[in-house]
């Protein structure tokens, strides 16, 4: 597989203070590459490294096969990427912002460019509109504009849902899906809303303290990692009894109302399904559940500071 992002013991000291230390990852061509950890643990210091905003203090980081330190210039311009905020003329329209920051940039500002890529994010009836008017969801997107009007081949986004609403986060996760499987993109997505990972990631890192924790494919990760398990009874006194008189209490986690809910691997699931019927349970439903909160919080320990 084509490696499009390649770093090898990536290393940024600010005097005492090691914010990334010896992170290695892979990005292959296609990925919605999702890019995890705790607050402080060098997600946002790692790209800006991969931007050249900063620069390492030692390690390597190859972008399209060439080296970042080498040929910096080649590779930004195949790169789109929102870091934070994204910040644009308020007193001017959607559409003059994108021309003005294409024509800084050496960009197609041709109006036919300009109009597709604010209706690829969802903005074209607004593009006459000044950016002033319009929400926090809408800026994000305009955003995103900004960052593909370029047509780049990775995109690298930085907490790009950040202070939206339920819809504002869909309509930005329908549209990384998008560019993901209708355009070939490849997508570095740093995000701590890990529902959002768990849905459109196809492999993820989690780091954590600037080093590397896990990496690897969301499904297979998930897959090794116990199931949360919801189990429904009618007889709850009764399940309570059953469960401090077995192994089972050792995976129970909680009640909700007349719901048991378990840690389980998938080869437990049927037992347990199997023991309780028959000890005489009616065991209306089973509903098995990846967690990638529960992974991740397994894997950062905790650790959210």
């Amino acid at each position: 597989m084509e490696k499009v992002i390649e770093v090898n013991g990536l290393t940024k000291k600010f005097k005492n203070l090691v914010a990334v230390n010896n992170l290695n990852l892979n990005v292959y061509k296609g990925d919605v590459f999702g890019f995890l950890g705790p607050n402080g643990a060098g997600k946002s210091t790692t790209i800006r490294m991969l931007l050249s905003l900063i620069s390492p203090t030692s390690g390597s980081i190859r972008i399209f096969g060439k080296s970042l330190n080498k040929h910096r210039i080649e590779i930004l311009r195949n790169i789109g990427a929102i870091v934070e905020k994204p910040d644009f003329y308020l007193y001017m329209t959607a559409y003059k912002n994108l021309e003005l920051l294409g024509k800084i940039s050496g960009t197609d500002t041709s109006k036919a460019n300009i109009m597709k890529v604010l209706e690829l994010v969802g903005l074209k009836d607004r593009y006459n509109s000044k950016v002033k008017t319009y929400s926090h969801g809408m800026k994000q997107r305009l955003g995103l504009a900004q960052a593909l009007l370029h047509d780049p081949d990775l995109i690298i986004l930085d907490e790009p849902t950040t202070g939206l609403d339920p819809h504002g986060i869909k309509e930005i996760r329908d549209l990384i899906i998008y560019l993901s499987r209708e355009k070939g993109k490849t997508i570095f997505l740093s995000s701590h809303i890990l529902k959002e990972i768990e849905i459109i990631a196809t492999r993820m890192i989690i780091i954590d303290k600037g080093t590397t924790k896990i990496e690897g494919s969301v499904e297979d990760l998930l897959n090794d990692h116990k199931l949360t398990v919801t189990i429904e009874v009618n007889e709850t006194e009764k399940f309570k009894t059953f469960l401090n008189e077995t192994q089972w209490k050792i995976s129970f986690k909680e009640f909700e109302k007349n719901v048991a809910v378990f840690l389980l691997t998938k080869e437990e699931i049927p037992v347990l399904n199997k023991e309780l019927v028959e000890k005489g349970f009616n065991v209306n439903s089973i509903v098995p559940k990846k967690s990638l909160e529960d992974y991740f919080l397994k894997i950062t320990k905790g650790n959210t500071e």
